[in-house]
């Protein structure tokens, strides 16, 4: 007869502790991030190490006035993680106080002013975002054309002195780099569509631009599939569960497919929507939040087609061409609701029979 030991609850299926997981996220990242160095240049070098070094002097500072353990707590890699993912979601020539004013509000406010790691309602990271977006919208609308792309060439002190100063070393500023070859200014892929329609172009024409092949922004699809290669590996190893990741993407090409169905000429199409902006790093590395996600299985499927929903409404109504970071915050408010209809039967628990009395047909 075999014997069953049973341990006590929670049942994890992944044993590794909190500074393991989280640095297994960091490294799926980095063939995303290297992918974006690699075509927008080395500001987002310069950008990671502000943020990451804000991070730690944050929460180290914040949990010793609290009287905790700081080299515990910086050791989980959670403050990282948050640095990181904040990091890559801001132009990487923003000036330096966007990225630490963004870090510390991660931190302080968004984390440690609900208690720390595991208390927290809304994604550090996202709400942060959201935060520097309504309040420098210049700043953090800044994002330079693929190097692919500029009309200047720009080294990594060049991004250190514009990061710093606004101007690189020859004198060029943030709107002169945004120039491309032909004179034209470089915009993201989703803003340059939301502009185009805005000023009456049709969704063929905006795309008719030496800027995007096959419907996929110079330089973003490279960056989206580096990162879905890192997400896939998350999945693979069960550091994440599919259900976030698949039910966002899955409702985001429903969506935009009705849409896209409905009217072409207004709307883009399911493929523009997955591989241009922040689709694929948002179901993979910003959604799956263990602590402002939700718990359950059922309620990461609501949760992540919840969000998929929400991206394409603001993207195609709303004022902000990429949406992730707002869906994700509006979501995180929704998931005590989202859990408790989804929580699974308490173990053991049956449902009653009921008592069926039997008729003699004579």
């Amino acid at each position: 007869m075999s014997k069953f030991v049973v341990g006590s609850s929670p049942h994890l299926h992944n044993k590794k502790d909190t500074g393991a997981v989280m640095r297994l996220v960091i490294y799926a990242a980095l063939p995303g991030i290297l992918m974006q160095i690699f075509m927008f240049g080395f500001g987002l070098v310069i950008q990671l190490g502000l943020a990451i070094v804000t991070a730690i002097v944050c929460e180290v500072v914040i949990l010793e006035l609290r009287k905790k353990d700081s080299e515990r707590a910086v050791k989980d890699y959670s403050a990282v993680l948050t640095a990181v993912l904040l990091a890559l979601s801001i132009p990487p020539l923003a000036p330096w106080w966007v990225i630490v004013i963004g870090t510390f509000f991660a931190i302080a406010i968004v984390k440690q002013l609900y208690g720390g790691l595991g208390y927290n309602m809304f994604n550090p990271a996202m709400a942060a975002y959201v935060m520097l977006l309504i309040s420098f919208p210049v700043q953090m609308t800044s994002w330079l054309p693929p190097v692919s792309l500029s009309a200047q060439d720009f080294s990594i002190w060049d991004s250190l002195y514009t990061i710093f100063t606004g101007f690189t070393a020859s004198g060029y500023s943030i709107a002169q780099l945004q120039v491309v070859a032909d004179g034209a200014t470089m915009a993201t892929p989703l803003d340059h569509l939301k502009t185009s329609l805005s000023e009456g172009y049709i969704v063929p024409e905006a795309l008719n631009n030496k800027s995007f092949v096959s419907s996929i922004g110079e330089g973003w699809g490279p960056v989206s599939l580096a990162y879905l290669v890192g997400g896939l590996f998350l999945v693979k190893l069960k550091v994440i569960n599919w259900h976030i990741p698949g039910s966002m993407i899955l409702s985001a090409m429903l969506v935009s497919g009705v849409l896209f169905m409905f009217d072409a000429s207004t709307h883009a199409s399911p493929w523009f929507h997955f591989i241009n902006g922040s689709l694929i790093v948002g179901a993979f590395f910003i959604a799956t939040d263990p602590v402002s996600a939700s718990t359950t299985n059922k309620g990461r499927l609501v949760f992540g087609a919840a969000i998929g929903f929400w991206i394409i409404v603001i993207r195609t109504w709303g004022g902000y061409p990429d949406a992730i970071a707002f869906a994700v915050v509006i979501m995180n408010m929704a998931v005590p609701l989202i859990d408790y209809y989804t929580r699974p039967r308490t173990y053991g628990h049956t449902v009653k029979a009921k008592n069926i009395t039997s008729q003699d047909p004579k």
